[in-house]
């Protein structure tokens, strides 16, 4: 691997991790069963991670075809998907209160619930 393909690995894993990142901060948006809406950390590595996924693309159109291969391929192919998954997370950050505004009703309060029966 080039020097000049090694961004595109790199920004695709990190994109995964922002990804990562931001999917492990779902708990933010409740607080004593009350919906309080995103956070700011949720925001911010929902925007850099598709940022990322998008840098992925360019950086590997620029690469002369002979350096498209290796693991700048697979790379970008997760870059793509990675894009798809951000941009849906990105989408679910300016949705509605998915409670109805009801606080603690709906999937919160079953999954709250279930934990309570776990051994």
């Amino acid at each position: 691997m080039t020097r000049r393909a090694l961004p595109v690995p790199l920004l695709t894993l990190l994109s995964a991790a922002l990804l990562a990142a931001h999917l492990s901060f779902g708990s933010d948006i409740y607080r004593d069963c009350a919906y309080v809406g995103p956070s700011t950390r949720m925001y911010l590595t929902s925007w850099a991670g598709l940022a990322c996924a998008l840098g992925a693309l360019p950086a590997f159109a620029r690469l002369p075809r002979t350096e498209r291969r290796g693991l700048a391929l697979p790379s970008v192919v997760a870059a793509v998907l990675l894009t798809l998954a951000t941009l849906t997370t990105t989408y679910w950050l300016y949705a509605p209160d998915p409670a109805g505004g009801d606080d603690c009703s709906g999937l919160v309060r079953l999954i709250t619930s279930w934990r309570a029966f776990d051994p």
